[in-house]
């Protein structure tokens, strides 16, 4: 899972990433101190994969994990090459999914680009400069296949398509907001890797007073929150400055520092359940005295799928796969006292992988 962290200057998206990934970006209270995209590659946190290796007596633990890119803050015009323009645009199409980080706080002492703390305004300047990029990426590609379709009939079908979104972006939409019903339209949408094609996760960045309020009296966040649950998107509220203070603590300071605010899992956390959720992603893992493993999968991916997930070979050669769920592999104790309560199973080419399937693959090459 790839996300791309971006807003306006000064909301605290590098100081959001350094606490996420512990990865030194420059934060710095004037705009465009980030220049380059900061990468941060980031271990999913999973204490099943704890369990199993003590079960196990593992040599290695190798979790799944998520690759943060932290882009430079974008402004007004940016699509047409205002502050850094389109060289960050172009950072985004590459992710999954985009975590958009909005101001959620007063501070006189941060200077807002706009002069005053408006988050919807904020989030209309970020997803109208998102739109004009991909309106230029849509014109040219219909005059491209206008041409075409003069020689290949069968292109009909995708000038239909990039005619459809254009409308859409023309109106002021995301595209993500067009219910396409046919997978072969779906397909070649996802093709184009348009920036308001990917899903998106609000990042509502709070002050220390207000995250340990539980955010009630914070107005801003709650229009975030009708705004995030109108267009389908996810939101989590976040206060990046206390984030930055966790990331540097261990897991027992951090477990008595969260209590101590009222917050039962941090930022890292609640964002990495928001992406997984909004982007259909479950963890099936792998156990042995080798090494356990969480693999990340879409959600509905069948045995073979998943065993490609580990190496071609096991999906080109796949046999079966035997599974057993966490929950009676740790409630037994191993794997073989699972096998004879009966609980370990012999699945094929058609079953549907779950969250937290434990599973060994066979396979023949």
């Amino acid at each position: 899972m790839k996300l791309g962290i971006v807003g306006l200057p000064n909301v605290g998206k590098s100081t959001l990433f350094n606490s996420l990934t512990k990865g030194g970006a420059e934060s710095a209270n004037y705009p465009f101190c980030t220049i380059d995209p900061n990468v941060g590659v980031v271990p999913v946190p999973d204490e099943r994969l704890d369990v199993l290796a003590d079960m196990y007596k593992t040599q290695k633990v190798t979790p799944a994990v998520i690759e943060f890119v932290d882009i430079a803050g974008l402004v007004k015009g940016a699509s047409k090459g205002e502050g850094l323009g389109n060289k960050f645009l172009s950072h985004i199409r590459e992710v999954d999914a985009i975590v958009h980080v909005v101001r959620c706080f007063d501070d006189t002492n941060i200077v807002h680009v706009d002069s005053n703390v408006d988050p919807l305004r904020d989030i209309e300047t970020i997803n109208m400069e998102l739109i004009f990029s991909d309106l230029d990426v849509i014109e040219r590609r219909i005059s491209k296949t206008e041409k075409a379709a003069k020689a290949d009939k069968t292109l009909k079908k995708e000038l239909d398509i990039l005619i459809k979104i254009k409308e859409v972006l023309e109106n002021g939409k995301n595209a993500r907001t067009i219910e396409f019903k046919d997978p072969d339209e779906v397909t070649f949408a996802e093709s184009l890797t348009l920036l308001t094609y990917k899903p998106v996760i609000y990042a509502a960045n709070v002050s220390e007073e207000d995250i340990a309020d539980d955010n009630e009296e914070n107005q801003y966040v709650k229009r975030v929150r009708e705004f995030a649950e109108e267009e389908g998107s996810e939101i989590f509220v976040v206060c990046a400055k206390i984030e930055e203070e966790i990331a540097e603590l261990d897991t027992e300071e951090k477990k008595m520092f969260l209590n101590d605010l009222g917050i039962d899992k941090s930022g890292l956390d609640r964002l990495i359940t928001a992406g997984y959720r909004l982007l259909g992603l479950i963890s099936y893992l792998t156990a042995g005295a080798k090494e356990v493993r969480a693999w990340t999968i879409k959600d509905g991916t069948k045995a073979p799928g998943a065993a490609g997930k580990i190496h071609s070979d096991f999906e080109r050669g796949f046999i079966r796969a035997e599974v057993v769920t966490y929950d009676d592999l740790t409630h037994y104790g191993s794997y073989n006292a699972a096998k004879e309560q009966g609980l370990v199973r012999s699945e094929g080419k058609e079953y549907i992988v779950k969250d937290g399937d434990v599973i060994l693959f066979r396979f023949n090459v």
